[in-house]
């Protein structure tokens, strides 16, 4: 059963948050991804949301460009943590992206990471984290994933 949905505005998104995908499978979280557009198809985002917590999800990672109003839509029809991934777009490379998402009102909150490739990284290693406080075996994972990390920083630049 998936425990995080991924969630996008278009399929070009996939190009960036394909990498939230690719770390959720290296750290063994099950995960979903879906095309959920906020403005092209409001009753998929509304039935998606709305149902997240029923159909077991435990974080939802949006990632949107543009007006990027996905993960804020979400976010104030689930009681779930929502992160939000701003896509970099061709017109403002992204800062409306970020803009967009970061600039939530209050009692709506969104997790608001990087721009692009980063930003979905770290949106599945935030899901994990928040996952791990009830899953000691994928806390293991997480700890053993950064660790490698740290390993494989060279202590010289002609390393």
């Amino acid at each position: 059963m998936a425990l995080v949905g991924i969630i996008m505005g278009s399929t070009s998104d996939w190009e960036t948050m394909r990498h939230a995908a690719d770390l959720l499978d290296t750290l063994g979280v099950a995960h979903e991804r879906r095309v959920v557009s906020a403005h092209r198809t409001p009753d998929r985002l509304y039935d998606y949301a709305k149902s997240a917590a029923a159909r077991g999800l435990k974080v939802i990672i949006a990632g949107a460009g543009g007006a990027a109003h996905l993960p804020g839509m979400a976010a104030a029809m689930t009681a779930l943590p929502v992160l939000g991934v701003p896509v970099q777009s061709k017109s403002l490379n992204g800062l409306d992206s970020l803009l967009s998402i970061v600039q939530m009102p209050a009692g709506i909150p969104v997790g608001t990471l990087a721009i692009g490739v980063a930003g979905a990284k770290n949106a599945a290693l935030l899901a994990a984290a928040i996952l791990a406080l009830n899953d000691a075996a994928l806390g293991e994972r997480l700890a053993a994933w950064r660790a490698a990390q740290t390993e494989s920083v060279a202590e010289a630049p002609d390393a």
